[in-house]
């Protein structure tokens, strides 16, 4: 599977962390995210991430910043894009199975690395259940 990351300054150890456990799945990763901890601005690095996704170039997205949200408003303002902002793994299998979620967005300073890699693991192991979720989800966008 491919799978883009990205990530502010807040979350290089998060993304490390996930990307290690991703790649030794066997996932393609595109990395979009910062290396260091050095302030950035979080839209720089979640607009690659709803690109690839929205492109199909990847599969799922991951982004992450402090809280989880302005990077998840920043990627939820793409047209394809349904980011879910996550805490727990019950909520990441959720935004896959009712509201189709593809990019998770995780509040790096309020879960810890292990939290974190275990979300992803469930979000990308987690079917959409369709049915009356569907029609749900189909509502949506703007158009």
């Amino acid at each position: 599977m491919k799978i883009s990351i990205g990530n502010d300054h807040a979350g290089p150890d998060y993304k490390q962390a996930i990307v290690d456990y991703l790649q030794s799945q066997g996932h393609e990763i595109f990395n979009h995210g910062t290396d260091n901890q050095e302030s950035v601005d979080y839209p720089d690095f979640g607009h690659p991430v709803a690109y690839d996704v929205e492109s199909k170039k990847a599969h799922f997205g991951i982004v992450i910043c402090g809280s989880g949200n302005g990077i998840a408003m920043t990627v939820n303002k793409h047209q394809d894009i349904r980011a879910a902002l996550c805490w727990t793994k019950e909520i990441a299998e959720l935004a896959r199975q009712h509201n189709d979620a593809n990019i998770i967005s995780i509040p790096a300073r309020f879960t810890s690395i292990p939290q974190a890699v275990e979300m992803v693991d469930t979000f990308l192991n987690t079917s959409f259940e369709g049915g009356r979720h569907e029609r749900r989800v189909q509502k949506i966008a703007c158009i």
